[in-house]
Parts: structure tokens; C-alpha cells; sequence
């Protein structure tokens, strides 16, 4: 949504003041554009739809040594002089991008089934898991070594929240293995801000009885109880290792009525795709 406000207002700006040139060029570099529209898939294909054209523009602003060491570019959209006859394009495409239907992206669990192991808690995660770039993956680095100072420091609540924040928001994605009372480990890839209630579906989707009751452990023995939290929210990122943990209550139930159990509680056609770590 702040994606689809920024583009309306950029059409709604040329719209509106087609004499002002400002609104007629956006730079690639802006803070705000590289925040909130260069990121998105397709982005240079809707410029080009709706008018604009990228050319290398001189910076404003360059004093007279620069201009003598030869003239800086930037990259800029630039709408076409042709469009300003044809304002009325400029309305309509506004009004599609205001009724368009949001396509959502469908994220690939990954599902894998892996035998007991005792590699069960090493990662090896993408970048792409990292909402940070690689140098700024380097600094957070740099910055746990520094944890055991911080932690002697005497904080204010305001700074801890702040710090939790920051700590919140430097993920995209976990990966998570679930390891079952048999050793065997369940695997899945989530969204950071996911809640934990799509795990625990995850997890049933997996079971050849689905309707057996289970609790997830995190590190610790910590229950994860309740399922509205996130991932992020719980340290669950950017990867972890739980436990399930089954119903006593209901096994012993099973146990006394002498029901032969399989050997895995995982589906077979999972298990005919086991894996080792």
C-alpha cells in the first residue's frame, strides 16, 4: 500500500502541475524511491507503460571546480514530452493502480525430512534470509562481540525496546527444523513476521494423524503456547531448532489400547524423501 500511495502521487503530481518540471523527473537514488519503489518486481516495465524514460541527467547543484573536472550524472525517470498532451492517460492509470488486486506472493515452504542427526542445529542460510546488507551483516557481527559490554550498561526501557525493534526487523526469512521424539527432523522455510500458528499447521500438514495433539519446544524447553506470536517476536530467526512434544495424556491413552503405532509419525510420501544432513 505505501508503494502503490507513492506511485499515485507521482502521476497525481504531473497531473495536477504539468508546467512544474519537478514532477516530471524522479531520481533513481531518492531515499524514499529506492525504500519504497525499486524494489519491487516489474517497477521499470510500469514506468515505461505510463510514460517515463531513464536518461543521466547532470546534478544540480555542482559548483564551478566540479563542472571543470568534468560534469556528475544520476540516473533519472523523465516524463516523456509527448505525455503532457495526454494528461488524461496519467488519470486513468492512477485509477487502475487504485482498483488493481494485489498479487501475493506464495512462499516456498522448502519442505524437507531429514534422518536423526547430530548436524541437526547447524545452519547454512542465503543472504537473502538477511535484511541487511553484506557489510551491514559484517557490523551486526562486530556488534554481538560488543554484547557482553552492553549488557553491563545500565539501559533505560526505551532503549531496550528500541534495540528489540531493530533486532525484530533484521530478518526476511527462518528456517526451521522441527525435530520429533523418533530424531527425525521436519523442515520449513518461513516468513520472519509469520505467526506461529502457520507452524503449527506446517507441522499437522506433515503428520499421518493429523489430529494428534502436540506442543512445539524452543531452545530451552521454552513452550511456544501461543500461536499468534511471531517468529521474530520469539528469537525464532534467523533459524531454529525445536522439539515436539506430544500429548501425554492422549499417548498413554493409545499405549492402553494396545493400537500398533508406525514407526514414523510422518507421512510416507515425506518419508520416501528423507535426507540426510
Amino acid at each position: 500500500r505505501t508503494a502503490q500511495s507513492s506511485l499515485c502521487r507521482y502521476l497525481d503530481n504531473v497531473y495536477l502541475h504539468p508546467e512544474e518540471e519537478k514532477y516530471r523527473k524522479i531520481k533513481l537514488q531518492n531515499k524514499v524511491f529506492q525504500e519504497r519503489i525499486s524494489c519491487l518486481e516489474g517497477i521499470h516495465r510500469f514506468f515505461q507503460a505510463v510514460g517515463f524514460e531513464t536518461k543521466m541527467l547532470p546534478v544540480p547543484g555542482q559548483g564551478k571546480k566540479s563542472r571543470c573536472l568534468g560534469e556528475s550524472t544520476e540516473e533519472y525517470y523523465v516524463l516523456k514530452e509527448e505525455m503532457l498532451t495526454r494528461l488524461e492517460d496519467l488519470k486513468d492509470y492512477k485509477e487502475q493502480l487504485l482498483s488493481a488486486e494485489p498479487v501475493r506472493a506464495q512462499l516456498d515452504r522448502q519442505l524437507c525430512v531429514f534422518k536423526p542427526s547430530p548436524e541437526a542445529a547447524r545452519f547454512e542460510l542465503p543472504d537473502d534470509f538477511y535484511n541487511l546488507t553484506a557489510e551491514e551483516i559484517k557490523r551486526e557481527q562486530r556488534l554481538r562481540t560488543e554484547a557482553l559490554e552492553k549488557a553491563s550498561m545500565l539501559r533505560t526501557r526505551a532503549m531496550r525496546e528500541k534495540e528489540e525493534q531493530r533486532e525484530m526487523r533484521k530478518y526476511n526469512y527462518t528456517l526451521v527444523r522441527v525435530r520429533f521424539p523418533d530424531g527425525y527432523i521436519l523442515q520449513g522455510t518461513f516468513y520472519a513476521r509469520e505467526s506461529l500458528s502457520v507452524l503449527y499447521n506446517f507441522v499437522r500438514e506433515a503428520l499421518r494423524e493429523d489430529w494428534l495433539p502436540f506442543e512445539l519446544l524452543g531452545p530451552g524447553g521454552l513452550k511456544l503456547t501461543d500461536e499468534n506470536l511471531a517468529f521474530n517476536e520469539c528469537g525464532l530467526v534467523p533459524s531454529a531448532l525445536l522439539t515436539l512434544a506430544w500429548d501425554t495424556a492422549v499417548m498413554a491413552d493409545i499405549q492402553a489400547a494396545g493400537e500398533e503405532q508406525p514407526a514414523s509419525p510422518l507421512k510416507p510420501e515425506l518419508l520416501s524423501r528423507v535426507q540426510t544432513l
